[in-house]
Parts: structure tokens; C-alpha cells; sequence
């Protein structure tokens, strides 16, 4: 009667022994497990997504050799060997080529001086609650926010009955092209570079040859994009133009900076031309980052 008794105990025990040990596993989130999920909890499923590139490819190589040959005109008449060594171009110093990459390039001819510099940037957030994608548009909209952008304003009709600029209050009208208002000379000022000479006709000729190719956001490159040109003079030196075209992708953002100085201080840079070029890179460079 013993042994059956003892027999008929040990197993109640045991079925005692499981029940306390999975109450404990239920109930223990001590180690990080599943376990520790509660009900109703969503923070894996409202964290941010992470941007689309998680690479970035080298930049130096990033343009074609026809490209470069069109932008750097002076390199063609360089000794092969010089020449070889101005299209590879000259890799920025970064601590991590998967978060940034650059490269620059630079030749001169008997007519002027080019270069041209791209920077590409990889933006991760470190916030769970914020995007990548979030994050760049952040960075990228300061970038913008520094350029010459003229804000997008909705123009004065040109319809005005009255001739006088006083009473249409329109800036920069056609009917009054020997005193074009502020507001016209603003987003160009660093397109015409000399705006202490406004009083001339020159910076008037200027004002006219720049219109529509100021400083403005581009709708065809990438999610986001704008362009600044800047005309400078340094001292004495000839004016040099710089034509920047900015881009965002997702949560890469890529700069082009192309840059020419003509060897005669009488001689300007073309803008329409400049733009053109820098744009049509920027092209190439988005296509890669959608290949």
C-alpha cells in the first residue's frame, strides 16, 4: 500500500513542478524575449522605416569620362599622363565612405579655369520615431534654405492697365527696364555679381540675360532639388561663376558644384551654359542611384 501510495504522489508533484515553471516563463520578461511584449504594446510596428540606401558607391568614378571631357575643356590639351591624373580626380577625405563620398576635378585652358566638386551624402537618423527619408528632406530643406532661393511667389499680372510701376507695383515689369525694383535684382544679385553697379546698363543687360535662370528649386532631379549660381570676383581676378545643383533621393543627398573662371577679367562666365552642364550631371548621377 506504500509503494502504490508514493507512486500515486511523485507524479502529482511533478504536474505541480510544470505548472509553477511555465507560470514563471509566462510571466519573467527579464531576458528580453518575447515574453516581455505586452498586450496592446506597437513600438516595433511605429518604428521608422529605414531610408533606401544603405550603401554609397565611389565617387570618382560616379562620372563619365565624356562627361568630364565637357566640363573640363583645359584637360584635353594637358600631356597624357597629366591628363589621365585630371580625370580621375582627386577623392574627398571621409571616415566613412558608406555615409560620404566626394571627389573634385580641375583643369585650365588658355581661356579659363574650370572644377568641378561633388559631395554625396547617406543620412541615417538615429531617432527610431524618425525616417531616414525624414531626416534627409531635414537636412536637405537647411541646404536650401541657405541657397539664394527666390520664394515662390504668385507674380503681378502683366495686364495692368496702368503703365506707371508705381501703381502696378510690379517688380521687374517690362515697361521699366532702366529701374528694375529690388525685388527682381534680389534672387539675381549673385548672378550679376556687381550690384553696387545697378545704376549701369550693364547690370541691366545682366538682370535681363539671367531671367529664368536665378537661383530657384528644380521639380525634375530626384524628390527635391534647387540650383544657386553665384558670380564673384576676387580682387582683381576675372569674375568666376559657381552653378550648385542640389538633390535629394530618398535619404541620399548629392551636390554638383561646377565652376568656371575665364582668364580675361573683361570676359563673364555664361549662367545658361554653366547650368546646363551642372544639371545635365546631376541627371547622370540620379540615374545611378536608381539603377
Amino acid at each position: 500500500m506504500r509503494f502504490k501510495a508514493r507512486r500515486a504522489y511523485v507524479p502529482g508533484l511533478a504536474a505541480l513542478l510544470v505548472a509553477a515553471v511555465a507560470g514563471c516563463s509566462a510571466g519573467s520578461g527579464d531576458d528580453g524575449s518575447a515574453g516581455d511584449a505586452k498586450p496592446g504594446e506597437t513600438t516595433s510596428a511605429t518604428a521608422a522605416q529605414p531610408g533606401k540606401y544603405r550603401t554609397l558607391r565611389e565617387a570618382c568614378g560616379s562620372v563619365p569620362r565624356s562627361t568630364l571631357r565637357d566640363l573640363l575643356p583645359g584637360a584635353a590639351s594637358l600631356p597624357e599622363d597629366q591628363q589621365e591624373k585630371a580625370y580621375q580626380g582627386t577623392a574627398a577625405v571621409t571616415y566613412d565612405t558608406d555615409r560620404r563620398v566626394g571627389c573634385s576635378w580641375k583643369a585650365d585652358s588658355p581661356a579659363a579655369s574650370n572644377q568641378l566638386v561633388i559631395d554625396v551624402e547617406r543620412v541615417v537618423s538615429y531617432d527610431p520615431a524618425v525616417s531616414d527619408d525624414t531626416r534627409a528632406q531635414e537636412v536637405y530643406a537647411k541646404k536650401e534654405a541657405g541657397a539664394n532661393i527666390a520664394p515662390a511667389t504668385p507674380s503681378t499680372p502683366s495686364t495692368s492697365s496702368s503703365g506707371t510701376p508705381g501703381a502696378s507695383g510690379a517688380p521687374g515689369a517690362s515697361d521699366s527696364p532702366a529701374a528694375p525694383g529690388p525685388q527682381t535684382v534680389a534672387p539675381s544679385a549673385t548672378l550679376s555679381g556687381t550690384p553696387s553697379t545697378s545704376a549701369s546698363g550693364g547690370a541691366t543687360a545682366e538682370a535681363t540675360a539671367t531671367e529664368g535662370l536665378e537661383p530657384r528649386v528644380l521639380d525634375d532631379l530626384g524628390d527635391t532639388a534647387f540650383l544657386d549660381d553665384v558670380l564673384a570676383r576676387s580682387g582683381s581676378a576675372a569674375q568666376h561663376r559657381t552653378v550648385s545643383v542640389v538633390f535629394r533621393t530618398s535619404n541620399v543627398i548629392v551636390t554638383v558644384r561646377y565652376t568656371e573662371q575665364p582668364a580675361l577679367s573683361t570676359e563673364v562666365p555664361d549662367s545658361k551654359e554653366l547650368q546646363d552642364k551642372a544639371r545635365g550631371l546631376a541627371r547622370t548621377l540620379v540615374d545611378q542611384l536608381n539603377e
